[in-house]
Parts: C-alpha cells; sequence; structure tokens
C-alpha cells in the first residue's frame, strides 16, 4: 500500500505548519517552494485541509495559514483517512469479479486498513515531529534547506 501524493502533502503541509517560533504568517508559495512542489496542486491540499478545519486560512497581504488546533489533537490515522478517501482497499464490483460473493480476501484487506488505521489514531502530529524531524521542520523555516550532514552525528 502506498500513500497518495495527495496525502504526503498534505501531511508535509501540518508538519511545517507547526513550527512556532516566527513572526509572519506562512504562505502556500513558500511551502512550494521549501518542498519543491507544484503551486498548483499544493492550493488543492490547502483548501482541503482549510475544509477539515484542520488549518486557517487569511487571503490577502499578510495572509497565510496556521494550524487551527494543538499539534496534540490530530490524529494521524485520522488525518490520513480522511487525505486518502478509501474506505476499502479493493472494489470487486468495478470491475466485477468472479469470485464475489465466495471470497474472504476483501474482507482481509478491510480488516488490516482498520488495524492500519487504529495504530496510525495512537499517534498525534506531535509523535510524527518527534527526534530530528522537529529540527529539519526549523531548518526548513531558517534556510530553506535541510543540511543533512548535520544530522549524521544524531541517533
Amino acid at each position: 500500500m502506498q500513500l497518495t501524493h495527495f496525502t504526503d502533502l498534505g501531511l508535509r503541509v501540518l508538519m511545517y505548519l507547526s513550527h512556532k517560533d516566527r513572526q509572519e504568517p506562512v504562505t502556500i508559495s513558500e511551502i512550494a517552494s521549501k518542498f519543491s512542489i507544484s503551486r498548483n496542486h499544493l492550493v488543492k491540499v490547502v483548501h482541503f485541509l482549510a475544509q477539515k478545519g484542520w488549518i486557517i486560512t487569511t487571503r490577502g497581504k499578510g495572509g497565510g495559514m496556521a494550524l487551527a488546533q494543538d499539534i496534540k489533537s490530530y490524529r494521524l490515522g485520522s488525518i490520513i483517512r480522511e487525505l486518502e478517501g478509501v474506505d476499502a482497499l479493493i472494489d470487486c464490483a468495478a470491475p466485477p469479479c468472479a469470485l464475489r460473493g465466495n471470497c474472504q480476501l476483501k474482507s482481509l484487506l478491510d480488516d488490516a486498513l482498520l488495524v492500519f488505521y487504529t495504530k496510525l489514531d495512537q499517534y498525534t502530529l506531535q509523535d510524527a515531529l518527534g527526534g530530528r524531524t522537529q529540527e529539519a521542520i526549523i531548518m526548513l523555516h531558517q534556510s530553506g534547506f535541510i543540511d543533512s550532514a548535520k544530522f549524521k552525528h544524531l541517533p
């Protein structure tokens, strides 16, 4: 299983917005530049995050975005479930499967997906920012790139 690019970008935005020690608002253009991603695609992701109430956006000069809640309240399983928009890993109806109704595979995969999301719900955005991740986020805010050599001495 692989998460979609949309989910990946959504998680990156939330992680980037977790950095509190800055005066100016974070913009879509800034994040697009820092992560070398399409601004147009990022607009769609940010719009979705704002619709879900996960971020607050302000338009116009001096506008930008910020997290809507404390980082401890963002459950990774819930976020990924919403970003992915997937209830099941396979759809036996389209195209119609000849084994439909006589196969256990869908049930097993549905159970596994539930376990996946349940496990991720044990973690918050704060957990995802542990270790060197938060340091990397700070470096992105300060310099625009991450010097991976700096992290070689850390476990």
